[in-house]
């Protein structure tokens, strides 16, 4: 366990409000982030989460944490949107193959989780690029903006932007091989 996870732990067992805020601070954003994915509604994700944090520190006492802090948070999240997508089904279709159901939204969250992850891992390299690097290929892929409009607000020559983006693009495919490796054996195997 990371030794900032068990300093967290350990503060919450003591009721330490700073050890919860850092929790709060850690881990909240990106928990919403997934939940939207699995109930696809901005508020009832907040919700959710807001639920486990709730029950998180309602329970402190209580805290036997096997895996990681994040690991655990991320499982707790999804079993509390899975209970949400199963109570909206039931009601919705009055017990109608709840179990085939359950494998279907067990398999949808898993897909989902992968997703944010590998977001994650994204996000996560491309923090890591030299600053002009990281500033051109952020405004080419995540803003929508043209080589030559980059160029033209850097004072670049438009060769010189694609040469960066180019340059992150390796640096990603060679961070991120490992990852979708074993992303495209998984799902071989799954679909046997």
């Amino acid at each position: 366990m990371v030794k900032d996870d068990k300093w967290i732990i350990e503060g919450i067992q003591r009721g330490d409000e700073d050890a919860y805020k850092s929790l709060f601070l850690k881990y909240y954003a990106q928990l919403v982030v997934f939940a939207r994915k699995v109930v696809v509604d901005d508020d009832l994700a907040r919700e959710l989460v807001q639920d486990v944090f709730v029950t998180f520190y309602e329970k402190r006492t209580e805290l036997n944490i096997h895996t990681s802090l994040k690991a655990h948070m991320y499982q707790s999240v999804r079993n509390r949107c899975l209970n949400q997508v199963k109570h909206n089904k039931i009601r919705r279709d009055h017990h109608a193959n709840i179990f085939v159901e359950k494998k279907e939204e067990e398999a949808f969250v898993e897909d989902k989780l992968q997703e944010t992850e590998l977001e994650q891992r994204i996000y996560s390299v491309v923090k890591s690029l030299p600053d002009q690097c990281r500033k051109i290929f952020e405004m080419s892929r995540f803003e929508g903006t043209s080589n030559q409009e980059i160029a033209d607000q850097l004072n670049l020559s438009k060769r010189t932007v694609e040469t960066q983006i180019s340059k992150a693009l390796k640096v990603l495919r060679k961070q991120l091989v490992h990852y979708l490796n074993a992303i495209l054996w998984i799902l071989i195997y799954l679909n046997k």
